[in-house]
């Protein structure tokens, strides 16, 4: 089985994990097209070093690198007359233009080819991306969706072929697990790892803080246009001591910041255009045996299940409620922890979704 893999995602290092384990499985061949970068406005996230065994790692940058709806990969169709590839997984969303793209050239070539989406409202697009939606979810093969209710957007929307749910990467528990040194004593670290953004409930998550009670400290990690407004807030109630702003991190370095924190929480809110559709840091502080709170928005209740604590979107007391009852108790830390790892384990670790995806290639190939 020859799958080649076309995934902007995956210059991130951590993401390439899955790979490696999909590598690992019977009679598959796998190759991963991988731009040298990401241009994120005036920033570039450099393609990360890592995690290449066992497939083959080509680099294309892409035409409009940086633009997510618009960029494609003009030399594709050389690579696929090179390899030819049985199934063309496309890891991007159908109404994309380097979908419709990749789609043509495989259909061109007779090869397979499924795509992914984590689209979780019902939108109607206007054209040319309608179109391009249309058109690849008439012609694709088979699709993966990373979760229920995105599966039923495609369902709405017309999709009759294979389809399968699957979260698009998991979480490696060997890098991802609970801090050898044990619970630590002292102040109770809360922390938030995401964009400073105003879906993800940024500002919510700061009101509640500042009337929280006890010895706690909260880490906020990201990069975003809220973050003057934050330092102003953090400034104006009084917290330079107890809340510290940081930059993003490489992914690399997210497992040992995460065992530092005794809560994870992700407080996001649903908009007009957007709500939550995984919540990957929630995976990767179960994993890390961190108590994880989050609110009801999209998917995270179904990530989190008994291992965490859910309140209302925008429920600012709820939120502080849920904080508080965890700053104040720490079996029931230690409890959800435990609860979190093994949800992990059984549903959310890289070589699950790899296994997972392996035999959804299978079946679309018949």
């Amino acid at each position: 089985m020859k799958v080649l893999i076309l995934s902007k995602a995956c210059y991130v290092a951590a993401y390439r994990r899955k790979l490696e384990e999909l590598a690992t499985l019977p009679d598959i061949e796998l190759t991963l097209v991988v731009p040298p970068y990401w241009r994120q406005g005036k920033h570039r996230a450099l393609l990360e070093p890592g995690f290449d065994r066992g497939y083959r790692l080509v680099v294309q940058n892409p035409v409009l690198n940086g633009a997510h709806h618009l960029h494609f990969y003009p030399r594709l169709g050389r690579l696929l007359d090179e390899l030819a590839p049985e199934l063309v997984h496309i890891d991007e969303e159908p109404y994309d233009f380097v979908s419709f793209h990749a789609l043509l050239a495989a259909r061109s070539r007779g090869c397979k080819a499924v795509f992914f989406t984590w689209q979780n409202l019902l939108r109607r697009f206007p054209p040319p991306f309608g179109w391009m939606e249309a058109y690849v979810l008439r012609h694709a093969d088979g699709a993966i969706a990373g979760s229920a209710e995105a599966a039923e957007v495609l369902k709405r929307k017309g999709f009759k072929g294979p389809l399968a749910i699957i979260p698009q990467f998991g979480v490696d528990p060997e890098v991802f697990r609970p801090d050898e040194r044990g619970t630590p004593q002292g102040r109770v670290r809360l922390g938030y790892l995401g964009r400073l953004v105003e879906e993800k409930g940024i500002r919510l998550l700061l009101r509640a803080a500042s009337d929280l009670q006890g010895d706690w400290e909260l880490e906020l990690v990201g990069d975003g246009p809220l973050r003057q407004e934050i330092e102003a807030f953090i400034s104006d109630h009084g917290l330079k001591e107890r809340v510290r702003l940081s930059p993003s991190v490489p992914s690399m370095m997210v497992p040992q910041l995460l065992q530092e924190l005794d809560i994870v929480v992700l407080p996001s809110l649903t908009t007009p255009h957007w709500k939550e559709q995984f919540g990957r840091v929630l995976v990767e502080a179960m994993a890390c045996g961190v108590a994880v709170v989050g609110s009801d928005s999209g998917e995270i209740p179904n990530v989190i299940g008994d291992a965490g604590l859910v309140c209302r979107e925008g429920d600012v007391d709820g939120l502080r409620s849920a904080l508080q009852r965890l700053i104040d108790d720490t079996e029931l830390r230690r409890q959800l922890g435990g609860r979190g790892r093994d949800r992990v384990l059984s549903f959310y670790t890289q070589r699950r979704v790899a296994e997972a995806t392996y035999r959804f290639y299978r079946q679309v190939l018949g």
